[in-house]
């Protein structure tokens, strides 16, 4: 997501074995495409695309066209389409503005030339709260595809799935959220198999609710003693059993996926928890850095239970942590913003060793995207139109600043030799070399 979009690395083989943890039974072709906001493994990384390392709005770009609407939500790619959402306000302004009806709107959008498959309105009313005023939209969560479905969470104007023609499957009203301060809605679910996992952590009574994908039948809900959060949650399978991983201001917690039954809990990180948890390798890494910082590394073979103070918590970090962007997970290097600056730390994912902390990006001062990674290279979009190309590893190399006519909130999709970013104004697909 993009404000609240938004808002990595070896073990044993022995312990390999002993975890058989991977991200999710994902159709077939999956890792190819960027089916949901972090990617194929929910890491920021595609370990198949070759997108561009250089771009302007006169090279590399195959095409760009106008969204109506603030851009915040990530663009989604499978096969030859691009998903994107969007809510235009009925007064014509690019912003959202209290009281305003607004068109909640699904696009699909061919891949090869831009132009519009299908749109969709599936629902237009005026939202019951501002929405935040640098996000400046009420549709900032992304969508998710497998192929088979389209979901597009409009989080307090409703669940929608799609199949993949257009037609509508199901929708569901989850009800109001109501957010401190007005800061606005956009938590991404999570789609693994035929299960989809929405928290609505808010100011009234917080949950988790997990739904048939193919139906919207609610297969169980566990409510929860936390206020507002972004994070989407993160589904792995732990020995054939997957769980859910959320991160809060209280407490992280697991769910199973099958029954909602906690797994383990620890305490929380800060308050507005916003970046998305990576995984890889058996370690789950949850972060997030609004009025402090925590960073916390779970060892999920040894998660069980209450894990605070355990081996379970291989480490810790309570520094320069990010408050939208969440963290890039690469081949076991853990790359991550401080606050919403250019600023960035490279850790090593299993044991916390600094590659090189607090380096400053004077070509993207302010992020709200978060970073992305393919083909030994990292990409970091600023808000206003520069992205940050480095070479990927433990040692800090700057490779290529590329500009754009627009700022950008949304995180880029990489797929093939594409990279798709969604500005406020303008969806671009950029291609070359």
């Amino acid at each position: 997501m993009g404000l609240v979009d938004r808002l990595s690395g070896c073990v044993a083989l022995a312990g390999l074995a002993a975890i058989a943890a991977t991200h999710a039974a994902v159709p077939a072709d999956a890792d190819k495409y960027w089916g949901q906001w972090r990617g194929p493994h929910s890491t920021g990384v595609s370990k198949v695309a070759t997108p561009p390392a250089e771009w302007s709005e006169t090279k590399n770009v195959r095409w760009k066209v106008a969204i109506p609407g603030r851009g915040s939500a990530s663009p989604v790619v499978w096969g030859d389409r691009v998903f994107v959402t969007t809510a235009i306000p009925a007064n014509g302004d690019v912003r959202a503005v209290s009281g305003v009806t607004n068109k909640f709107v699904v696009m699909a959008i061919d891949r090869k030339t831009g132009k519009t498959v299908w749109e969709r309105i599936a629902r237009e009313e005026a939202p019951h709260e501002n929405a935040h005023p640098e996000n400046g939209t009420y549709a900032s969560p992304s969508a998710v595809t497998d192929g088979v479905h389209v979901v597009a969470s409009f989080e307090s104007r409703g669940l929608y799935v799609y199949d993949m023609n257009g037609t509508l499957v199901w929708q569901k009203d989850l009800g109001d959220k109501r957010m401190r301060s007005t800061f606005g809605e956009g938590s991404t679910p999570a789609l693994y198999g035929n299960t989809l996992v929405t928290v609505w952590d808010h100011q009234g009574q917080s949950f988790v609710v997990a739904l048939d994908k193919r139906t919207g039948e609610e297969k169980w809900r566990q409510n929860r003693t936390e206020i507002d959060t972004w994070a989407t949650p993160l589904v792995v399978d732990v020995g054939g059993k997957p769980q859910v991983i959320t991160g809060a201001m209280n407490q992280i917690t697991s769910y199973d996926l099958t029954t909602g039954a906690v797994v383990w809990h620890t305490a929380g990180l800060t308050m507005n928890a916003i970046p998305s948890p990576v995984f890889e390798n058996g370690t789950a890494i949850l972060m997030s850095g609004f009025r402090g910082n925590s960073l916390k590394a779970i060892k999920l073979a040894d998660a069980k239970g209450d894990i605070t103070g355990t081996s379970a918590i291989q480490w810790t970090l309570n520094r320069d942590t990010p408050y939208v962007p969440s963290p890039l997970l690469y081949d076991g290097v853990l790359y991550f913003l401080k606050s919403n600056n250019g600023i960035l730390s490279v850790f090593n994912a299993v044991d916390g060793t600094p590659h090189y902390q607090v380096q400053r990006l004077d070509a993207v001062p302010e992020v709200f995207a978060s970073p992305v990674g393919a083909a030994g290279r990292v990409y970091i979009v600023g808000r206003d139109g520069k992205t940050v190309v480095l070479k990927h590893g433990k040692t800090f190399e700057v490779l290529h600043v590329n500009t754009l006519e627009d700022g950008f909130d949304a995180s880029p999709a990489l797929v093939d030799g594409e990279m798709f970013m969604r500005g406020y104004k303008h969806l671009y697909c950029l291609a070359g070399s």
